[in-house]
């Protein structure tokens, strides 16, 4: 029996309560086909600043570098409204990402039929949606120096973030844009500001080439970034992948998300290079949606997310193919079967909570796997 080493970072707010939800889907698998996971739990965010002092301890990390995939609840909230910027809640992830070097973030933003009337949008511009959005993750104006806040005197102060890319840093997730795109409808729409940054005329200049001499197979084509985010509402669906930096992508990404009708539907990954010896990939899984303060420990969490996410850990970290079209297809037949959480909820279908919809899909992927 294989063994696979999950680590589990619940986080903050509805983080717990969705996590405890994929726990039952780890037993499901473990039972059925003997998956071989082993679990570890530990903090992050600020459970972790609480408990430990810092928003990720270095124990924490140690044990996020030895196992084969991390799975990440969600970090944040107010009551850590007032903690010193380099240990707010956030900055657990952001660590986590810098030091794994998980440059590539995954973000498939897709409409299940059954929710096709969830979104703001009409069904027929929503329905069937299946776009994919890749988001550098380990660079750009998150990451950028000098980032800081001077006083300049008499009142007056200056803020700055700086936005920096290198040329590996575009190619390499360039690269993983097109070799995702070779998997799909073969089409990659790079979002940048090339009209106003250099960043952007730069991260163009690099996209360009490296479709030029690596894969002019396949279709390439540029948007402004602000003129994505106007065609994702108007036509999401003329998009497959789309490629941007980590700024936009986090803007454009919730833009996606939205279009499905609740950020409680989608699930995210981010992912490193391969490893030279192993092959194996350093990997996250997390929801786009955040720890939801408001709602936390009322049973309220749509879990669906963050099984979803676990679904794309089995695909792109344990190649457990089959296991996750099971899944994927058990969360498609819990919402046909009109079992909804409160987000999503609709005329005529049955309300469930948290852990209601977690055991309705476990039983649905109990029954395809056995």
């Amino acid at each position: 029996m294989a063994s696979r080493k999950l680590l589990l970072l619940p986080g903050d707010g509805i983080g717990p309560e969705t996590m405890a939800e994929v726990e039952k889907l780890v037993t499901v698998l473990n039972e059925t086909v003997s998956a071989g996971f082993t679990t570890e739990k530990a903090l992050v965010g600020g459970s972790a600043y609480d408990a430990e002092g810092a928003p990720i301890s270095d124990a924490t990390m140690d044990l996020a570098m030895a196992c084969d995939a991390v799975l990440f609840g969600a970090v944040g909230g107010p009551k850590w409204d007032g903690v010193d910027y380099d240990k707010r809640p956030e900055a657990g992830l952001l660590r986590l990402r810098k030091d794994m070097e998980l440059f590539a973030n995954l973000r498939p933003a897709i409409c299940y039929p059954a929710l096709a009337d969830a979104s703001s949008l009409k069904r027929e511009i929503i329905e069937g949606l299946d776009i994919l959005i890749l988001r550098e993750l380990t660079g750009g104006v998150y990451f950028g120096e000098p980032k800081e806040i001077i006083d300049l005197g008499n009142g007056q102060k200056r803020a700055i973030d700086t936005q920096v890319y290198e040329t590996y840093e575009i190619e390499r997730i360039t690269r993983a844009a097109f070799e995702l795109a070779r998997t799909r409808r073969g089409k990659v729409t790079s979002m940048e500001k090339r009209n106003v940054m250099k960043s952007g005329l730069y991260w163009n200049e690099v996209v360009t080439r490296v479709h030029r001499e690596e894969f002019a197979d396949l279709t390439l084509e540029h948007e402004l970034a602000d003129a994505g985010g106007m065609k994702l509402v108007k036509n999401p669906k003329q998009f497959d992948v789309i490629l941007t930096d980590n700024l936009f992508g986090d803007m454009l990404s919730d833009i996606a998300a939205m279009l499905t009708g609740s950020l409680g539907m989608l699930p995210s990954a981010s992912l490193g290079a391969p490893d030279q010896t192993t092959g194996m990939r350093r990997a996250l899984y997390e929801p786009v949606h955040g720890s939801a303060p408001d709602i936390a420990g009322k049973g309220l969490a749509n879990p669906l997310a963050m099984i979803a996410s676990f679904a794309m850990g089995l695909r792109y970290s344990f190649e457990m193919i089959t296991e996750a079209d099971a899944l994927e297809a058990a969360i498609a037949e819990t919402l046909d079967a009109g079992i909804r959480t409160g987000d999503i909820m609709a005329p005529g279908a049955s309300q469930v909570n948290t852990s209601g919809m977690g055991d309705a899909v476990a039983e649905r992927l109990r029954a395809k796997l056995s």
